[in-house]
């Protein structure tokens, strides 16, 4: 459900994201689960972050990464940080935010999460994930919003067959088999932007 609420966050299908976590809000109050109610938490931080309602998503994700530490999860307690971040920064907590992309860079620098922890470097030209050019980059923007190869290519001023191209080396680079999986991956990794 976390996964399935983060992919419609990226489509920009917040309806479907609040069905979602609505959803794993009920699973959770169903049963004690403490990673379960991590999830809830990151899940429905994410989605006030993508309403822009700052302030909420600040306090939410504060909650997930409180949790995430006692469950000791440190991918988790990373991206939580980062969301938090995102939020904080939004809130207009500059000073807060850099602290906690800071600390995130490094839990992913500890765990050996390269990209995440190179993405929140800030330093110089951003370096974009698993190897991609900036070209797979703009077609996995495209994917992301749902277009299809046609549409892609009509955009990018492409053939069909050279985006075909294109994702086939994007799969492969991201380890996905599906849109729906790279566009979580371009979400994850900052390459799209959630519509408000």
């Amino acid at each position: 459900m976390p996964v399935f609420a983060q992919v419609a966050i990226a489509a920009g299908d917040l309806d479907t994201a609040r069905t979602a976590s609505t959803e794993l809000d009920q699973i959770v109050a169903g049963y004690v689960n403490p990673e379960h109610a991590a999830a809830a938490l990151s899940t429905r931080g994410r989605l006030q972050l993508a309403e822009g309602d700052a302030a909420d998503a600040v306090a939410t994700l504060r909650h997930a990464v409180d949790r995430w530490r006692e469950l000791n999860v440190p991918y988790e307690i990373a991206t939580a940080q980062t969301l938090l971040g995102q939020a904080l920064r939004d809130a207009g907590d500059e000073n807060a935010a850099t602290d906690s992309f800071a600390a995130a860079a490094k839990l992913f620098d500890q765990i050996g999460a390269r990209l995440d922890a190179q993405q929140l470097s800030g330093s110089g030209t951003p370096t974009l994930p698993a190897g991609l050019t900036e070209r797979e980059v703009e077609v996995l923007q495209l994917v992301a919003a749902g277009k299809t190869n046609n549409e892609i290519a009509a955009d990018l001023y492409l053939s069909a067959k050279t985006v075909s191209r294109h994702l086939s080396n994007i799969f492969t680079k991201i380890g996905v088999t599906s849109r729906a999986s790279a566009t979580a991956f371009a979400f994850e990794h900052g390459l799209v932007q959630s519509r408000r």
